[in-house]
């Protein structure tokens, strides 16, 4: 018989095709291989379930017929380390992008991103919006402000949120842009989670809010990206999804 840590690592070896580890035992010996069989099938189907559930997009672009044996295969080399199988699926988009038979999809390993992120957003931990009076009497030039945990700012090679868009249930007439884009990701007051495409100048703006820089530096740092760059719409947009938490000194 192994010992426990030896155990666990035979048993989900054995869930991956590998023997049956020692001391399974059933009321007929030749059933034990059988009845693990059934097992191991039920498994590779809840996982394979699983991540359908947290990359429908990926499963829609690709087709179910094809999604099936590929989240199979996924689960075969990045196991789920938490029983909470919302935390499972970061290795994803990385996995999309080194497997040989997608390789002319280089964006469905972005598209896979902005899911992932999505479902982070989602269960993200509360945080109360800051009082709007606080905001109204800050000094820019020493104020930080203190974003919510669900925001995420993704800079993708693919126009990934436009295809995100497009595959998201009646807006199939999205237009597709060329190039890059910056995706916001953040779980606003109603507990939606919309991806936002930004440009270079907001981009540059939040990634110097999210590193803790004054407001007054990361406007800066937003007009240096883009000439012209207007600060206020996406203080506008964080303010109104609640997604601005403190404003400290």
């Amino acid at each position: 018989m192994h010992a426990h840590p030896e155990f666990v690592a035979a048993f989900d070896a054995a869930l991956r095709g590998a023997p049956v580890p020692k001391g399974m035992v059933a009321r007929h010996p030749e059933e034990v291989e059988r009845r693990f069989a059934v097992y191991r099938n039920n498994v590779a189907v809840s996982l394979a379930e699983a991540l359908a559930a947290r990359f429908p997009v990926i499963r829609r672009l690709v087709g179910e017929v094809f999604f099936a044996p590929l989240a199979r295969l996924y689960a075969e080399t990045d196991r789920p380390k938490s029983p909470v199988l919302a935390e499972w699926g970061a290795g994803f988009a990385g996995f999309l992008e080194g497997f040989p038979p997608l390789a002319a999809y280089p964006y469905l390993g972005d598209v896979a991103r902005i899911e992932f992120a999505r479902g982070r957003a989602f269960h993200a931990a509360d945080a109360r919006p800051v009082d709007p009076a606080v905001l109204a009497g800050a000094d820019p030039e020493r104020v930080r402000l203190m974003l919510h945990p669900s925001v995420t700012l993704l800079t993708l090679a693919c126009p990934a949120v436009s295809i995100w868009a497009r595959n998201q249930p009646g807006r199939e007439d999205v237009p597709l842009v060329a190039g890059p884009e910056f995706a916001l990701i953040l779980r606003d007051a109603g507990f939606q989670v919309p991806v936002r495409s930004v440009g270079q100048g907001d981009a540059a703006m939040l990634r110097a809010i999210l590193s803790g820089e004054r407001l007054s530096l990361a406007a800066s740092a937003g007009q240096a990206a883009e000439a012209g760059h207007d600060p206020q719409p996406l203080l506008i947009v964080l303010m109104r999804a609640g997604a601005i938490v403190d404003a400290r000194e």
